[in-house]
């Protein structure tokens, strides 16, 4: 018996959003999408009711931008759950433990319906983990009334995005619902962090922490504005203006990179003389490299975290990853940090000095991290069904070749870019 009859008596009871009945007119769309994003912005910044800590104790905290969360609100878990639910069925899908028949109405529903309980077990699943960790504190302390209510506030928020995320992909929005939270949420945290009004002693003083305002602010406070400069530039323990134009330059840089590609012109075999273009794209895998990424990253962190907690004096979970509390001096400061083993060398170093200190950890870090975003963006395209041998058979059922090139010459041809895009692609990501 497939899996996909076996979830047929529950599909009537799940939640769904239906299409719309008429096409959406793009002002109609851009109001869901923003609606959507509002949505996710106001949940995002409304905290937990039952939880006794949410400042320390955060593995998290690197990964939170990529990952749309924020730290002790209903938005804790963010699209984690579902980015991970995914990434798990597709590789089922790919590697065809679940079956299933694209071209087959009944196999689409099914598989859309698998998706959405794979999403809520993962979250529950998530949601009872970090409650049991003691993320919010001992559970013994918060109460098991507390706990309960804890793990039906992250999975009903995490239900919440899957309802979001189906609307906008059914055709009521713009985009994915994933992309969409993603993109606010870095939004968000740069404007943030140029333009905080929040003042903290740091020491030497108090400072904003928006790095455009501590700016202005240590030009005006100090008498040696060249020392002002250069400590609102450098700053290592808040946001600093360097951080900002490096922000900037990235983004630009993607820019760049989104419009690089290479075009191959396909012509229908039936119809004499009907040429379009087949644009391969650098970042052919789109964002999902650096997705999967995090999220392999950010479960290492919550398994390595918890263990050590267990046993912090195990060699072997030693190995897996040590933490401790962040140095004073670092914006992660009030964080627990990985210190040593694998969870330390996979973590980014924290400076440009620390880069410099540190060769080995840097070295790994930066070939741990291109190797693993190269390799899943050329294995994404083939579970996500955009690799050469789904685009061959695509364009052989339409009767397609690529101009210049016989037809039992096509997969040939698409190999030379397809797969080199989406490695590259997912490695400069």
């Amino acid at each position: 018996m497939r899996v996909l009859h076996m979830i047929r008596p529950i599909v009537s009871f799940l939640p769904e959003v239906e299409k719309p009945r008429y096409k959406q007119q793009f002002n109609e769309k851009l109001l869901f999408t923003m609606g959507a994003l509002l949505l996710y912005m106001f949940s995002s910044n409304i905290p937990m009711y039952g939880i006794q800590r949410a400042s320390s104790n955060d593995p998290f905290y690197w990964m939170r931008v990529i990952l749309a969360s924020n730290r002790g609100t209903l938005m804790e878990l963010g699209v984690s759950p579902i980015v991970t639910s995914g990434m798990v069925l597709q590789l089922l899908a790919g590697s065809k433990i679940v079956d299933v028949n694209r071209e087959s109405r009944e196999d689409r529903v099914l598989y859309m319906a698998l998706q959405k309980i794979a999403g809520i077990l993962t979250t529950f699943g998530f949601a009872c983990s970090y409650v049991v960790s003691g993320m919010y504190g001992d559970v013994s302390s918060i109460g098991l009334g507390n706990a309960m209510l804890i793990v039906a506030q992250l999975t009903c928020s995490g239900l919440m995005v899957m309802m979001l995320d189906e609307m906008l992909s059914k055709g009521w929005g713009l985009g994915s619902a994933i992309g969409l939270f993603i993109s606010g949420h870095i939004c968000e945290t740069v404007a943030w962090q140029a333009l905080s009004p929040v003042t903290i002693n740091t020491g030497r003083g108090v400072e904003f922490e928006g790095a455009i305002l501590g700016f202005f602010h240590a030009l005006y406070a100090r008498s040696n504005k060249l020392y002002a400069i250069g400590e609102a530039l450098f700053r290592s323990n808040l946001p600093n203006v360097c951080n900002l134009f490096a922000t900037f330059g990235i983004f630009l840089a993607c820019n760049w990179l989104m419009g690089l590609k290479v075009i191959l012109t396909v012509k229908y075999q039936k119809a004499r003389g009907m040429e379009r273009p087949f644009p391969v794209k650098f970042f052919y895998a789109s964002n999902m490299p650096v997705i999967l990424h995090t999220c392999l990253i950010s479960n290492i962190y919550f398994v390595s975290q918890m263990l050590y907690n267990s046993q912090p004096n195990s060699p072997f979970i030693g190995l897996f990853g040590k933490w401790g509390e962040a140095s004073p001096d670092r914006s992660s400061i009030g964080h627990t940090v990985p210190v040593g083993g694998l969870a330390y060398y996979i973590s980014p170093p924290a400076d440009l000095m620390t880069m410099l200190y540190s060769p080995f950890h840097t070295c790994f870090y930066i070939v741990f991290t291109l190797t693993a975003c190269a390799i899943f963006g050329r294995t994404w395209i083939d579970i996500a069904g955009t690799g050469v041998r789904d685009i061959s058979k695509q364009m052989r059922d339409n009767h397609m070749i690529i101009k210049g090139y016989r037809d039992t010459a096509t997969s040939r041809v698409l190999s030379r870019y397809i797969p080199i895009a989406a490695a590259l692609g997912g490695a400069a990501e």
